[in-house]
């Protein structure tokens, strides 16, 4: 049960920053402690356990998890296709990231690089979102083919809306190599649906 725990933590996690991303594309507003534990998730490599990843809280990915019970679960009036369309993307950008050990290191110097400008800056400054945007776009949008973030025009021209949805797809791929790492695949949602739901709503009750 417990690889079913940290397979549906991380699955949480992608689908929080899919959620996070229709948002922000779409009304220009997002929640800032949601915003924050996923710019944090990208800081922590060197983890005890899954949950530390996302401030050791359940709660923090409250989002994600009712987003993931409200597409995976059998309520099909809730089933958004653009939210699944991003989670589905960023597991298959991340899977070509994995066969690119090249890109996997230059992944984890610009992130070393982001955890010393942590010294002088905060997670949700302008700066560190801009570094981490641009790590996004550097590494991680050429391996395949982009994410097409679909939303509001006006919003989307900001350069300050740009960085933060960068920033929060490379979050997306931050979970996406938790959630293979922790034994997650295609066919686990396929065949273990249920599963993953109902170990989603155990998860919300305990918040």
């Amino acid at each position: 049960m417990q690889e079913f725990n940290e397979q549906t933590l991380t699955l949480a996690a992608i689908c929080q920053v899919s959620n996070l991303v229709q948002k922000l594309s779409r009304q220009g507003q997002i929640d800032e402690d949601d915003f924050t534990t996923l710019l944090n998730s990208i800081m922590v490599t060197s983890p005890q356990n899954t949950l530390e990843v996302y401030g050791s809280e359940i709660s923090h990915l409250k989002t994600g998890l009712e987003t993931l019970v409200s597409h995976l679960g059998n309520q099909a009036k809730q089933k958004d296709p653009e939210v699944t369309r991003y989670v589905v993307s960023l597991l298959s950008l991340e899977r070509r990231l994995s066969k690119q050990p090249k890109k996997l290191n230059e992944l984890g110097d610009r992130i070393e690089q982001c955890q010393r400008q942590l010294a002088h800056y905060d997670i949700s400054s302008d700066t560190l979102i801009s570094s981490l945007a641009s790590i996004y776009s550097d590494i991680i949008s050429p391996i395949g083919t982009p994410i097409q973030v679909a939303g509001n025009p006006e919003i989307l021209k900001q350069p300050s809306n740009q960085h933060k949805i960068r920033a929060l797809l490379l979050a997306g791929i931050r979970s996406a190599v938790l959630w293979r790492q922790v034994g997650g695949k295609r066919r686990t949602i396929l065949f273990s649906r249920s599963k993953i739901v109902e170990c989603a709503e155990q998860l919300l009750r305990r918040i």
